[in-house]
């Protein structure tokens, strides 16, 4: 699974950093998650096989980790349910939303793509 990416790109210029980092600044300001407790991993879908891996990897390695993500998930679903925020001294600040599933996420889904390569060795009979 490879998709298109611009990221070393963008992180080797300068140029194209000083102008896309406010822009995403204010993107994921606007985008609201902060505003109901959660960080920018709460988001992602559990559903795959890969993030379950990595959350369990995640447990194991830090258990208090997912008793923090899971009660911000439930206060976000009470912020969510009641239609209002959280007061502003407990939103997620930009320095609080740091990426704590995605090292295990990028672990698994190497793990996945070196064992796919070795899955696909070709046995051909002999004569």
């Amino acid at each position: 699974m490879s998709s298109l990416s611009l990221k070393s790109l963008v992180q080797n210029s300068k140029l194209l950093t000083s102008f896309l980092k406010p822009v995403s600044k204010a993107y994921a300001g606007a985008a609201g998650y902060r505003q109901i407790g959660l960080r920018y991993d709460d988001l992602v879908a559990e559903e795959s096989e890969l993030v379950q891996e990595a959350l369990r990897r995640l447990e194991i390695a830090d258990p208090r980790a997912i008793y923090d993500r899971a009660y911000r998930i439930r206060v976000a679903q009470q912020c969510s349910l009641s239609h209002q925020l959280l007061p502003k001294n407990q939103w997620v600040t930009p320095s609080e939303d740091i990426r704590y599933l995605q090292p295990y996420i990028d672990e698994v889904a190497a793990e996945t793509a070196e064992r796919d390569a070795f899955d696909n060795i070709k046995v051909s009979a002999r004569n």
